[in-house]
């Protein structure tokens, strides 16, 4: 069998065999091109920290040791801001050899400063599924900006398969780039292909946004109806630099427009300490077709969600912050993102999540 990200039909037949499996039948609306999105159950547990089950542990037995109290998420909840839970999720899986699992926060749930992990029975790695694992999925959430109304069925996780090993080396990737261009310019290829910060736009100075301290509640489920201003402020300069605060979170965006095939995959690495005192990008899934003309794309920049640390930190025009694993497909999905799905960030440039409205 061929190694590599398993596309939409093979998420399918998991789905149709039981290695995916779930009380309330899978929808076709969780099926994305290259993964599948994870719904919420129906309570939520406040827990006093993040924990891992660990080797030979249940995560629901661990849970007496940290659980603080715990909510019905039936009528809607509210999950507050600086605060850990754990809510089970509604899908379960009973892996065959050979196919390991990994997670991810979805792009919303990314630039609302979400922070959601992925635990599993017996784990010791967030969103790290082993080959062969057999139980529930839970997941770890903190909203660190905002606090959030969420109800069962909501999608904030995704889920990636894979089988083997496909990641792109230096020499694929480059090779890659020559037949389908994957930025739009010289490509930095150095395990992975280079992202960096646009501090300079074309038209304005409006660079990026930052996170207001004290906000109301954003609803998941409403779509365009916040005012960006009342939850960000707008970081604008002509000097092609900007200064991080500590502890705050920003909305940038990439110099580069970036473009996937079709019969490729690929995954932001999360942070890269080399590079500065701050996390880039909680969401890191790029699907088969993001940017990709043929799914309405023409390349398509990056989104940065970062976060800084200890110290302030000067973030310049062109800086290097993060790179892209490239992976191949076991075959094309049967759809794109993009046109076939009417994703929401299809071609876009600096954009904060769907919830907002500018």
């Amino acid at each position: 069998m061929t190694d590599g990200v398993l596309p939409d039909s093979e998420i399918r037949e998991m789905i149709a065999s039981g290695a995916i499996a779930a009380a309330l039948p899978v929808t076709d609306a969780q099926i994305q091109p290259a993964s599948l999105d994870l719904r919420l159950g129906t309570v939520a547990y406040r827990v006093r920290a993040s924990f891992l089950a660990g080797h030979g542990a249940r995560v629901s037995d661990r849970l007496a040791e940290f659980e603080m109290h715990r909510v019905s998420l039936a009528e809607g909840a509210v999950l507050e801001k600086g605060c850990v839970y754990l809510v089970p999720l509604a899908e379960a899986l009973r892996l065959p050899a050979g196919v390991t699992a990994v997670c991810n926060a979805k792009s919303s749930t990314g630039r609302l400063d979400l922070l959601t992990r992925v635990v599993t029975d017996g784990g010791v790695e967030f969103d790290r599924i082993p080959a062969g694992y057999d139980g529930e999925l839970w997941a770890e959430i903190c909203p660190r900006s905002f606090s959030v109304l969420v109800r069962p069925g909501m999608r904030l996780n995704q889920i990636r398969f894979r089988r083997g090993d496909a990641v792109l080396d230096d020499a694929a990737l480059r090779a890659l780039h020559a037949t389908v261009p994957l930025v739009d310019g010289t490509p930095l290829i150095s395990n992975g292909l280079g992202f960096s910060v646009d501090l300079r736009p074309e038209t304005g100075d409006l660079v990026g946004y930052r996170a207001k301290p004290h906000t109301g509640v954003v609803d998941l489920d409403r779509i365009g109806q916040y005012p960006a201003r009342e939850f960000w402020e707008e970081i604008r300069t002509t000097e092609g630099r900007i200064i991080l605060d500590p502890g705050a979170f920003y909305i940038l965006v990439s110099r580069e427009a970036v473009t996937i095939p079709p019969d490729h995959a690929a995954e932001m690495a999360p942070y890269l300490a080399m590079v500065g005192e701050f996390r880039v990008h909680y969401a890191g899934f790029f699907d088969p077709g993001f940017g990709h003309a043929e799914a309405g794309g023409a390349g398509s920049r990056g989104v940065l969600e970062v976060r800084c640390h200890e110290a302030p930190f000067v973030l310049e025009h062109a800086q290097v912050v993060g790179r892209l694993v490239y992976e191949r497909m076991t075959a094309v999905p049967q759809r794109l993102y993009g046109a076939d799905m009417k994703s929401n960030y299809q071609g876009q440039g600096l954009k904060l999540a769907k919830h907002f409205r500018t």
